[in-house]
């Protein structure tokens, strides 16, 4: 690996590519994908997907100031806001596309030096390990995957470093 130079504020590179939508996992992978990215030197980028919904018909919206780009666009930014607050780096980014998520996210591997995700999103079953979004990219993405099964650090403020030795699965004194 190569030494970073000494402005953080610069990033090159392919991105790490994450998916967002909304949940805590997808929340909790864009956490994970910043410390990664952090470490690789690369730039962010992460990815709301949407699609139209079976009631709209012609592109009229029963909620006449409601589009479902709008909807993931809100999402990306509470996302970043989770993570950042108010002090959003300029080697992030976000980007709302339509389509079906899996397919969406693994054209964007094409590009990516590595694609985070969360085990678990917004629908389908509570109890299963591995969504299906997660396990379509795992199989078919054409860079590596990370899937991220909850880590709950997204609360914590990014510019806060824990400097105390510790290993993170030693902290509460079992290792996991």
């Amino acid at each position: 690996m190569s030494e970073l130079s000494g402005d953080a504020s610069v990033r090159s590179g392919a991105p790490v590519v994450v998916g967002v939508d909304g949940s805590q996992a997808s929340v909790d992978a864009l956490d994970y994908a910043l410390d990664l990215a952090e470490a690789l030197g690369r730039p962010v980028e992460a990815i709301a997907v949407w699609h139209m919904p079976p009631f709209v018909y012609g592109g009229y919206y029963p909620l006449m100031d409601w589009t479902p780009e709008d909807d993931a666009r809100r999402v990306l930014d509470r996302a970043a806001e989770a993570v950042f607050g108010d002090d959003v780096p300029g080697w992030y980014s976000s980007t709302t596309v339509q389509g079906r998520i899996a397919s969406v996210l693994v054209d964007a591997s094409d590009r990516a030096e590595l694609l985070v995700v969360g085990s678990r999103g917004h629908g389908g079953f509570a109890g299963l390990l591995l969504g299906s979004v997660s396990a379509e990219c795992a199989e078919h993405a054409l860079c590596p995957v990370l899937v991220v099964h909850g880590r709950g650090a997204a609360t914590r403020n990014r510019g806060e470093r824990r400097d105390d030795g510790l290993d993170e699965s030693k902290r509460d004194g079992t290792e996991r």
